[in-house]
């Protein structure tokens, strides 16, 4: 599935070279400008494109023309012809408009932000439900460019009412097709959503608790999850290397097991689009009993990446604002120089929520998995329950789950005192409801 517009990107392909331009606006001080063009380099690379230059613009004004000042578009247009680059990205959102002007400007296709973001989900979605959530966010992201396609047509408007010119007449065809697709995609992942609903509620009956790995993409959640299930998910070192879910069993100090989920990873101005398309997927992280969030420790945005994260989760309902229980696994600790990681040790160990590690070693990852098994028994609450003499399966139960403080038997009935956490308890009464 390709996100480029017919006559932007048909022809692209692995290989293509690409000049980055990065416009620096207001309110970007919080990003290190170098680690921003490499993570634009590393977007590239995702998909074989490769970076024969990299541009850093300061931009006081927007131009709604062409983004970038006149000077400015010369200069990205002499890069492409010295080059001998094919493609321009423009690591920020840009308008149609925009787009057209620089394709002009530049004799060269140009992709923006959201639009590469969207090439490197289109190749790497793996599962049916991947792909709908990618093609439904293309076709909203290309419902709003269609004007691009048909610049060639004239638009002027003639007749009455609803007459118009060919061009005009075209444009609502298409964006009638891909209205009428995009309903069809939606109503497929509503019962992609509800099938995962009922597997969902059929794991909170079961005994075990769910536990999310989250993080910016590229902070080690795919190497953190293979070394503690021992799986063998893509982890490399590349930009939204895990698009679909991936669901194990782990074993966790203090539980028989837990179910251990790795997301997608999250960026910087991740396309809204895409947010709205993958919420269904997101959905494991709202239900979670437990968010972990993997950072990348070592890396120069490290605290910027940690706010994208954070607004991601706000916008789907989860993470502190839902009241879920948290860890930060501050991963990659190897990478820090003696001095660097003297500072962070320093750091982590004034927060009860923190645990370093590092998952391609497998240093502290027993450590993060004791203190997962700790916050999921925080809040435990002294209960009682009465049950049936001779329920020794529920009895075991108990004491696999909860603390049990006391038990005796009083005619036909066993009276327990268990101290036990809300989840826990949730799941211990959804299975006394279905004996």
């Amino acid at each position: 599935m390709s996100v480029f517009n017919k006559d932007s990107a048909d022809e692209f392909a692995r290989g293509a070279r690409a000049v980055i331009a990065l416009p620096e606006m207001g309110g970007e001080g919080r990003r290190d400008a170098d680690a921003r063009l490499d993570e634009a380099a590393g977007l590239a690379g995702a998909i074989g494109v490769e970076v024969a230059e990299r541009l850093r613009f300061r931009i006081r004004q927007p131009r709604p023309a062409t983004l970038f000042g006149k000077g400015q578009v010369e200069q990205i247009a002499e890069a492409v012809d010295r080059e001998g680059a094919e493609l321009l990205i423009v690591d920020a959102p840009i308008t149609p408009i925009q787009q057209k002007n620089l394709e002009t400007g530049t004799k060269a296709k140009v992709i923006d932000r959201t639009g590469l973001i969207l090439e490197i989900f289109g190749e790497r979605a793996a599962t049916a439900e991947g792909r709908l959530q990618v093609e439904l966010a293309h076709l909203d992201y290309q419902a709003g460019r269609l004007v691009r396609s048909w610049t060639h047509l004239e638009r002027q408007r003639g007749g009455f009412g609803f007459l118009g010119g060919p061009g005009e007449t075209q444009i609502e065809a298409d964006r009638r097709l891909i209205r009428d697709r995009m309903a069809k995609l939606k109503k497929e992942l509503d019962q992609v959503t509800r099938t995962r609903a009922l597997h969902r509620t059929r794991r909170q009956r079961a005994p075990w608790p769910v536990i999310a790995l989250v993080g910016y993409t590229n902070a080690g959640k795919s190497t953190l999850f293979n070394r503690v299930t021992h799986a063998d998910v893509m982890a490399e070192n590349l930009l939204f290397a895990t698009l679909d879910p991936t669901m194990r069993e782990v074993a966790l100090p203090g539980f028989d097991k837990a179910i251990l989920s790795d997301t997608v990873g999250f960026i910087s101005e991740l396309p809204t689009q895409l947010v709205a398309a993958f919420r269904a997927t997101l959905e494991e992280v709202i239900s979670a009993d437990l968010i972990v969030h993997v950072r990348d420790i070592s890396h120069p945005d490290t605290d910027a990446q940690r706010s994208d994260v954070e607004q991601v989760l706000k916008e789907i309902g989860a993470g502190e604002a839902a009241g879920q229980a948290r860890l930060e696994a501050w991963n990659k600790i190897d990478l820090l120089d003696a001095e660097e990681a003297d500072r962070v040790r320093a750091e982590a160990a004034r927060r009860e929520d923190v645990v370093l590690l590092s998952a391609l070693t497998g240093k502290g990852v027993d450590d993060l998995l004791e203190c997962a098994g700790n916050h999921l028994r925080k809040g435990a609450k002294l209960r009682t329950v009465t049950l049936p003499v001779g329920e020794g399966e529920a009895i075991a139960w108990l004491h696999a789950h909860g603390e049990v403080v006391s038990l005796h038997t009083e005619g036909l009935e066993t009276i327990v005192e268990v101290r036990m956490s809300d989840s826990d308890w949730a799941r211990f009464d959804a299975r006394r409801a279905e004996a």
